[in-house]
């Protein structure tokens, strides 16, 4: 079930809110510019299905996203707990970091948890399987897939050779909690 933890930028040891109904969620990541939705697929998914068959169990949704946010590209990606790169791919997106175009990624099964550093707050949001959560271009966030990572996500572009990360340069990051 997702989840939802805000917490002051200058206090992880308490959280304002925390919170696991998606209305909440969603109202809470609305107000700070952050689209956050929940895809069904249209048709069933067997176990190991492949990239074609997955952005086909979601095809409507992830056209009717593209078209109406400009979207250029998409691919699936996918991550087990016994990658050889886990931990090396793990600590690449858990510093704060921007992008100069939208992150958009929708969880098709497994976790991860986005921390998003937005209007003096942090928020926590643990995205899984039919969550959709798009952080705009320019907004401060780290990426966390835990230390036994476990997801296949859609990710859409607008740059058709994907995202490239700008280190802020903040610890803030290190200060909150991980996806353990």
């Amino acid at each position: 079930m997702s989840e939802l933890r805000v917490f002051d930028e200058g206090d992880v040891s308490h959280p304002l809110l925390h919170t696991r109904d998606f209305d909440t969620i969603r109202r809470e990541l609305e107000a700070v510019g952050i689209r956050f939705e929940r895809w069904e697929a249209c048709k069933p998914l067997p176990p190991g299905a492949s990239q074609a068959d997955i952005l086909a169990a979601y095809q409507d949704s992830v056209e009717r996203l593209m078209k109406e946010r400009g979207l250029q590209s998409v691919d699936v990606l996918g991550m087990v707990p016994d990658h050889p790169d886990r931990a090396a791919i793990r600590k690449k997106f858990l510093e704060e970091h921007t992008h100069s175009e939208d992150e958009v990624r929708f969880f098709v099964e497994g976790q991860g948890l986005f921390s998003i550093h937005k209007a003096g707050r942090v928020f926590m949001v643990l995205c899984e399987k039919g969550d959709l959560i798009s952080v705009p271009d320019g907004t401060p966030h780290w990426f966390d897939m835990g230390p036994s990572p476990h997801f296949i996500a859609i990710r859409l572009f607008t740059n058709t050779e994907g995202w490239v990360a700008r280190m802020t340069g903040s610890a803030i990051a290190s200060s909150f909690p991980r996806l353990e």
